[in-house]
């Protein structure tokens, strides 16, 4: 067994390749090839805590993961850590021997990433070349990188609440990429530049105001993720060509949709498709430059999987990696 730290990840990793294992991922769940079993949530209250364990199996491709992320708002005032904690379990599905312990945390931001930049692939117009981002937190850095892979992108605006954050987001990303940059004070104003704009943030209200959309413009909304609150306004759900993970996760875990939903502005038959379909071909994804497309995303558990392999494999070609032996 190895062990693989964020760092291993970040070296090993490159974004169109895990945005490659992703597709054929959902390929796989379109073929029902890949099994998910629900994931389970164990509150830890006298913590201010709770812990999620996911796992999945990608029979195909042979990937075996479990992943535990661990949500303790407590953490950085307290212990000085990041509130979310995760880890990620590889197991050879033939003998369930564990191969590689790593940091789930990194797997997360990337996998997430590539899973919104495979869903523009189909969604977001060819010409697109400015992309607008809300909240320049953890995942905003890698969302950029994978919408990079697919569009020719000249320039990105950024708009946080925290100035600081936008600095040090400008910064770090201007090391990585060629291309022009812009803080933007207001979201709405974000709009009128934006050719893909991507929610990222913790926001349980609305962060911008729908009606301001351009024509063609394609959302990314990979955020906040529960059915007390919503990044998205309706009348962006409701306008949008929407596309999703899977239905039962948005349906059961997204106040993006479900509280439009229970305003009555829109049926869950307003899901246009979960992303399995487009990379399958069963439907159409973007028809005309002025279609509104929305991908909505809380996350499937087969792209930690298919992610996780795919270091693995990295790793053994490389020779990266720190060898434990559990079993001696």
């Amino acid at each position: 067994m190895i062990v693989l730290s964020r760092n291993n990840l970040i070296s090993l990793l490159k974004m169109n390749d895990v945005m490659n294992v992703i597709e054929i991922a959902f390929n796989e769940l379109a073929q029902g090839s890949a099994l998910i079993p629900p994931r389970t949530i164990i509150n830890i209250e006298k913590e201010n805590g709770s812990m999620l364990f996911m796992p999945s199996y990608l029979s195909k491709s042979g990937s075996l993961a479990i992943k535990s992320a661990g949500m303790y708002k407590e953490n950085p005032k307290k212990y000085n850590l990041p509130t979310i904690m995760a880890s990620l379990i590889l197991l050879d599905h033939k003998t369930g021997e564990p191969l590689c312990l790593m940091d789930g945390s990194y797997i997360t931001a990337i996998r997430t990433a590539a899973a919104s930049g495979l869903a523009a692939k189909y969604l977001a117009r060819e010409d697109s070349t400015t992309i607008g981002i809300i909240g320049a937190g953890v995942q905003a850095e890698t969302q950029v990188l994978a919408m990079m892979q697919i569009r020719p992108i000249k320039k990105i605006l950024v708009y946080d609440i925290i100035s600081d954050k936008i600095k040090s987001f400008i910064s770090s990303l201007s090391e990585k990429v060629s291309c022009g940059f812009e803080a933007v004070k207001n979201p709405d104003n974000l709009l009128e530049k934006s050719d893909i704009v991507i929610t990222s943030t913790t926001s349980k209200t609305p962060v911008f105001t729908g009606t301001k959309l351009k024509p063609g413009t394609h959302i990314s909304s990979i955020g906040w993720v529960g059915t007390n609150g919503r990044e998205l306004d309706t009348y962006t759900v409701e306008k949008c060509k929407l596309v999703v993970d899977t239905m039962d996760g948005v349906l059961s875990e997204s106040g993006d949709i479900l509280i439009p939903i229970k305003e009555g502005k829109i049926t869950k038959d307003h899901i246009w498709c979960e992303l399995k379909d487009l990379t399958s071909g069963a439907k159409k994804g973007r028809t005309s430059n002025k279609e509104l497309t929305l991908w909505k995303s809380v996350g499937l558990a087969i792209e930690d999987a298919a992610t996780a392999q795919l270091a693995y494999q990295k790793a053994h070609e490389f020779g990266i990696g720190t060898p434990i032996h559990l079993y001696e």
